[in-house]
């Protein structure tokens, strides 16, 4: 694979996780949920999506591959770790910090576009 090619493919997975990314969100905000922020950058890492309900926030973190199995294996535990932490930077901003209400979502998508939510996939925080 030539450097060109390793560009033009770095190009398209980073749109194809756009695209992901979008579509994830327009569920959320389908079910009355909405997104306050989109790949929201603190100094652990980045967190894809941060949707409020009500007053408890949702980390989201959206996982794109060939199947929904492929989609989850990208999740490991030192990228879980990484956004708990980052989580824990921007709870520092909100008015209840550590104490707000809060889950970890995983969304996985598939090559064609379906997707699976896994609500409170970190389990109980």
């Amino acid at each position: 694979m030539t450097d060109r090619d390793r560009v033009a493919r770095g190009r398209s997975e980073y749109h194809a996780g756009l695209a992901a990314e979008e579509r994830i969100a327009q569920d959320y905000e389908r079910r009355g949920i909405p997104v306050a922020r989109r790949r929201w950058r603190g100094q652990g890492g980045e967190i894809d999506l941060i949707a409020r309900d009500g007053e408890a926030l949702i980390f989201i973190e959206v996982k794109k591959s060939r199947d929904f199995d492929r989609a989850a294996e990208r999740l490991g535990r030192r990228q879980m770790a990484r956004l708990c932490q980052t989580a824990e930077e921007f709870l520092a901003g909100e008015p209840r910090g550590l104490l707000t209400e809060m889950r970890f979502d995983v969304a996985l998508v598939d090559a064609q576009g379906r997707h699976m939510i896994l609500e409170n996939a970190f389990g109980a925080v």
